[in-house]
């Protein structure tokens, strides 16, 4: 390690030091039902998201906590595995996880690294040293995580707390907590969406971008890649410079988006405030947003572009997609084009019950559609199925009284963004939304232990001065 990250290291110590205040211990410990000690929260996904909510508590003197990822250490989050851009996106002055500490952000991290001239000459933050500053990050402020851990239940138990099972390299676990952040990106409690038209093909040729890809198999062939979005340039990209013969990107919309609606809303009254709005204004950004879908800088479409071998279709949706011994057959409504693979970059959707660990509540967690009713022409069933969260990121129930423990459940993930905006997994915005997550699971642990409080405040007899006898006042 070199001396300068070794200087950045004291730092970060210092400043956190320096910064402690109040540092009392405030949460008291709880027990399962088979005795063993419960957790204060638990987060489920040890990427950016979840590193920085974890810290977040840290600072808040929650510390009984743990962060639990299925990954192996070191590949969280989508950085090293379909994450396939060069660099993020995001201009290299955002911060993210660092929560507005100078000696965390990437920069500091970066300088320490290879230099401040380095750094002033650095465009994009390339991928893979993003992933290595959340690595950093983790050890530094030595985080409680266990990797190959996923979790497969939740269910309620006895005193307020939930029960979280988890698989653990052939094992099952439970665990007790008193609540639960899901922080767990993009999937959130959905799925990767392949379009309805070619969803009964196999893997082996038809795939979305988060599923393994081999890209050098695809060395000599003929790719379609379905959507317009930054993800699916990104893998059109990938596979021009795997070898394939032709990549062929098919976008629905009669032009491709370009405005990256993301940056114009990069600012904190939007970023700190939007959740206050009212459901009308909420669901009337969101949706405009949302259904923009990512733009994508000019680098990315480049990355494309200089290949002879690509071919952008434009108002071009799939109909219909056959298998045959030449391939799979596209119908779109300029002909029929012929691939040996198909990658679906269409995005996600919202899947409550095809998500396993809240099997027990999926049916009754509250969606925009149950709350909010939008004008005619801003409908969306869509963007309906996202789940309507609470002020503290919380599940909220269809029908009130039937699942009344999902409100220990904070939501912090892509499924967020119709109730908070950008949030969980978005670096621009998480110098504002972990705070409001954060304070929102304070809140409500403070709130359930009230009358110890009260009992606590009751009993509190430490004097803070000793006053003698002989100086009681005089009558005059």
């Amino acid at each position: 390690m070199s001396s300068a990250l070794i200087a950045l290291e004291a730092q970060v110590r210092a400043d956190l030091t320096k910064t402690a205040h109040p540092d009392a211990t405030w949460l008291q410990a709880r027990t399962g039902v088979d005795g063993k000690a419960a957790l204060d929260v638990l987060i489920v996904g040890a990427g950016q998201g979840g590193l920085a909510t974890a810290f977040g508590l840290l600072r808040s003197r929650v510390t009984n906590i743990l962060v639990l990822d299925k990954a192996t250490e070191g590949q969280e989050g989508p950085w090293l595995s379909y994450a396939r851009m060069p660099t993020l996106r995001s201009p290299k002055s955002y911060t993210g996880p660092d929560l507005d500490t100078p000696s965390l952000t990437y920069q500091s991290w970066h300088e320490a690294r290879f230099g401040r001239d380095h750094w002033q000459q650095l465009d994009l933050i390339p991928r893979d040293l993003w992933a290595e500053y959340l690595r950093w990050f983790r050890r530094v402020l030595e985080l409680p995580v266990r990797n190959g851990c996923e979790v497969s239940e939740i269910t309620p138990a006895a005193d307020g707390l939930l029960a979280v099972t988890l698989q653990n390299e052939g094992r099952t676990e439970t665990l007790y907590t008193r609540k639960v952040v899901l922080a767990t990106g993009q999937e959130g409690l959905g799925e990767w969406t392949i379009p309805e038209p070619l969803r009964h093909l196999p893997s082996s040729l038809c795939v979305h971008p988060a599923q393994p890809i081999d890209f050098a198999r695809l060395r000599g062939k003929q790719v379609a890649v379905i959507g317009a979005g930054a993800s699916a340039f990104d893998n059109a990209a990938t596979a021009l410079e795997a070898g394939a013969a032709d990549v062929h990107l098919f976008c629905r919309r009669a032009d491709i988006q370009v405005i990256q609606p993301y940056r114009w809303l990069t600012f904190r009254g939007f970023l700190r405030h939007f959740c206050d709005l009212d459901d009308a204004w909420r669901w009337r950004f969101m949706r405009a947003i949302l259904e923009m879908r990512e733009g994508f800088p000019q680098a990315t479409y480049d990355r494309c572009a200089r290949h002879a071998n690509f071919h952008l279709h434009e108002g071009a949706p799939i109909e219909a997609a056959r298998e045959t011994s030449d391939g799979v057959k596209l119908q779109t409504p300029h002909g029929t084009f012929t691939a040996d693979f198909v990658i679906c970059g269409t995005g996600i959707d919202m899947d409550f019950a095809g998500r396993p660990e809240l099997r027990h509540c999926a049916g009754n967690i509250a969606t925009w559609a149950d709350r909010y009713r939008p004008p005619e022409d801003e409908r969306s069933p869509r963007l309906g199925r996202y789940p309507y969260l609470g002020d503290d990121y919380a599940l909220m129930e269809r029908n009130t009284g039937a699942t009344p423990w999902i409100g220990d459940i904070h939501i912090f993930a892509i499924a967020s963004t119709m109730s908070f905006g950008p949030s969980g997994s978005s670096i621009n915005a998480m110098t504002t939304a972990v705070p409001k997550l954060v304070h929102g699971l304070t809140r409500g642990l403070f709130r359930a232990d009230i009358e110890t409080y009260w009992t606590s405040f009751k009993d509190y007899d430490v004097p803070q001065a000793v006053v003698a006898k002989s100086a009681a006042r005089r009558e005059p």
